[in-house]
């Protein structure tokens, strides 16, 4: 009785394990972006990087981010990167951290005539995000009164460029893609600073939740990490 109950016991937990892990992302260099037919960025490398260590089944999706990280709530075996550990997450995920550590910014198009210093300054003009980006969270908890909501970040840059919104917040680095790529865009302030992260939903297993997180330590221990901040361009974490 008792070795067919530990046997019974051992299956369940193989077959729990057996089941497809699937990872939602978006496109949002340089943490994750689409280069043809390729999945590529500084959050998808290390993902991929520890997830294959776990030798476990996984997929990756790239999708609209309200999506993304819908699924990822929802579901037990999803998780979402690269995904802003703030407050106003904190209680619905388990956390595989640090991807990397940004700041948020505040931008304007260049030569617009919007100059803000502060949060206060900025709460007369309208500020647009994408729907369900952490940065939607920051402007709410900071009292804005326009937000402008669109489905992804570049359709909010778009009207940020055509001066149908007057602020934008985005990463620090990824301002600095845009920048690089020739958009009209300046820093106004700076908005907050977050760690990104792997998100997984909360029945999400803690063994293996644990093997990931320490397949991460790995990667920030041995270089791989910073190495990879360097063939993106971007600064290594503080």
């Amino acid at each position: 009785m008792k070795t067919a109950a530990l046997l019974a016991f051992l299956g369940m937990t193989t077959i729990g394990h057996a089941q497809s892990i699937v990872l939602t992302t978006e496109d949002y260099p340089p943490y994750n972006f689409r280069e043809g037919s390729e999945l590529r960025g500084v959050g998808y490398d290390q993902v991929v990087a520890f997830m294959d260590a776990t030798g476990e089944k996984y997929s990756v999706e790239m999708m609209p981010w309200a999506r993304a990280i819908a699924l990822a709530e929802t579901e037990p075996m999803h998780c979402v990167f690269t995904t802003a550990h703030i407050p106003e997450r904190e209680g619905r995920f388990k956390w595989v951290e640090p991807l990397a550590v940004d700041r948020n910014v505040m931008i304007a198009k260049r030569n617009s005539g919007v100059a803000v210093k502060n949060v206060e300054e900025a709460r007369q003009y309208t500020v647009g995000t994408q729907r369900d980006d952490y940065t939607q969270a920051l402007l709410e908890r900071d009292g804005f009164p326009k937000i402008d909501l669109a489905t992804d970040l570049n359709l909010t840059l778009k009207k940020l460029l055509s001066g149908r919104i007057d602020l934008m917040p985005i990463s620090e680095k990824y301002y600095y893609e845009l920048r690089e790529a020739g958009n009209p865009v300046e820093v106004q302030f700076i908005l907050s600073e977050q760690k990104f992260a792997l998100a997984c939903n909360l029945a999400f297993p803690d063994d293996l939740l644990a093997r990931m997180q320490a397949g991460l330590d790995r990667l920030i221990k041995d270089g791989t990490q910073d190495a990879l901040f360097k063939k993106y361009g971007m600064v290594a974490n503080q």
